[in-house]
């Protein structure tokens, strides 16, 4: 068994990278459940790349302003996504990580029909580029949904 007493420096370093890397995209994909639970308010460059790719049950966008348009136009009341089961296959400057999801959608007598939960998986790509992790990639495979 390695310890990190045994390790070489360079196998040292290699390690603390890929912890670090795995706490930055799992804390990139929490900072996308709470820019979703916002009403995608606040600053999208801080979550996505500039031609970021998404695929959900709202559509499919490619660029940064088609997916905050088409987030905003699907998060228009109020949110609560819960995200667990964080998966994080880091390869060099890039990355795919896959979660579950559970969105609550808190509707009120005036709004539209719709669900009122969905649970599904993320699959999410993500690039390093300035030294951050950013989105390069959203899809959302759907797994269930509770309509009332």
């Amino acid at each position: 068994m390695t310890t990190p007493l045994s390790l070489t420096p360079t196998a040292l370093h290699a390690e603390v990278r890929a912890l670090a890397d795995r706490a930055a995209l799992t804390d990139l994909v929490h900072r996308l459940a709470r820019w979703l639970d916002g009403r995608a308010d606040g600053d999208p460059a801080r979550v996505f790349t500039d031609d970021v790719r998404a695929s959900t049950p709202g559509g499919e966008v490619r660029g940064r302003d088609a997916v905050v348009a088409q987030a905003r136009r699907n998060h228009d009341l109020s949110t609560h996504h819960l995200i667990g089961n964080v998966l994080v296959d880091v390869e060099g400057d890039v990355a795919e990580v896959t979660a579950n999801v559970t969105a609550h959608f808190v509707r009120t007598e005036g709004s539209a029909p719709g669900p009122t939960e969905l649970g599904g998986r993320y699959v999410l790509g993500a690039e390093r580029l300035d030294g951050r992790w950013l989105l390069s990639s959203v899809e959302v495979e759907p797994v269930w949904r509770v309509v009332e």
